[in-house]
């Protein structure tokens, strides 16, 4: 047999005791709700009644609330601005034009900045937000509508799309270089991991016939142009993104010891890219589902900055 939920008292009474605990006064919540002081003192009534818990210590004409009224208050504060927060996002979006988005910082800089131009074009009226963060937000919390995260397509429950894959080089400085001959090699050296995961070495190491140690040493980093400054820098081995690689290996900045093709026979789901993501029902809101439609239809393997009229 399966403990039933409790049943929730009725929303008024939590709403007079949210006052309640604000002001600490019944009277100063009568007011406040423009009811009588024995109304309110009716609803903490029922309200304890129904709960069967003690809030609230009378002494004289004073109260101090119990520890279990001050652990209530938390929850219900919470719920009020949950209902408060939903109930001012569906009035706004009867009009709204705003999208918020949260773009991978290496993805904004490197590709999505230069086209947006694109998307203003097609809904010149839209309130585009842009923020960057590495991490997947949190859609409510965060207020945001869709977001470009850097990944492996793991997004369940959210929708998702592939936009490009993320294809990585093993780089580093020409001195390192020296002593690579073989893939094993790499085993004795500092690998630089990208800190949303750490099975992305193991797998291209394995790819090459290689199994990562734990004796490997290793530094994570919080995004990919730290990564690439720290591979500048010869702190160890990095997995450069293939437009950025192409530049430093060009320039001879640094060396690709195993060739740049390493990651092009692994298996797709091993390999991570940029993925739009964000909840399915944010689709339903006109600007969002513009933006959607555009961002998939672009072509993101060329490089935004040899589009036209980027000199």
């Amino acid at each position: 047999m399966t403990d039933r939920p409790p049943r929730l008292p009725p929303l008024n009474a939590l709403r007079v005791f949210q006052s309640v605990m604000q002001h600490r006064s019944f009277r100063a919540a009568a007011d406040e709700l423009h009811v009588s002081p024995q109304a309110v003192s009716l609803q903490i009534k029922g309200l304890e009644d129904a709960l069967a818990v003690p809030l609230f210590a009378r002494k004289g004409r004073g109260i101090d609330p119990t520890e279990q009224a001050i652990l209530l208050a938390h929850f219900v504060n919470a719920g009020f601005s949950e209902i408060e927060e939903g109930i001012r996002r569906i009035t706004r979006s009867q009009t709204r034009n705003r999208i918020n988005v949260n773009a991978s910082p290496y993805f904004a800089t490197r590709h999505l900045l230069d086209r947006l131009a694109r998307f203003r074009a097609i809904l010149p009226d839209a309130d585009l937000r842009l923020t960057t963060m590495v991490d997947l937000p949190d859609f409510a919390r965060d207020d945001i509508d869709v977001a470009i995260q850097w990944g492996f397509g793991d997004w369940e429950p959210h929708d998702h799309s592939l936009l490009l894959r993320d294809l990585k080089v093993i780089c580093c400085t020409p001195d390192i270089a020296a002593r690579l001959h073989r893939p094993a090699d790499l085993l004795a050296e500092t690998l630089l991991h990208p800190i949303l995961t750490d099975r992305l070495w193991s797998d291209i190491l394995a790819h090459l016939g290689v199994t990562l140690t734990a004796q490997t040493q290793a530094i994570r980093f919080q995004d990919a142009a730290t990564m690439r400054r720290a591979t500048l820098a010869g702190l160890g081995v990095g997995l450069i993104s293939s437009i950025d690689a192409t530049e430093d290996l060009e320039a001879g900045r640094l060396v690709a010891p195993f060739g740049t093709d390493v990651m092009n026979t692994m298996p797709a789901d091993r390999i991570p890219g940029f993925y739009l993501v964000l909840p399915r029902s944010h689709r339903r809101v006109r600007p969002i589902a513009a933006f959607c439609d555009w961002i998939t239809a672009e072509d993101w393997t060329q490089d935004s900055h040899t589009l036209p009229g980027k000199e």
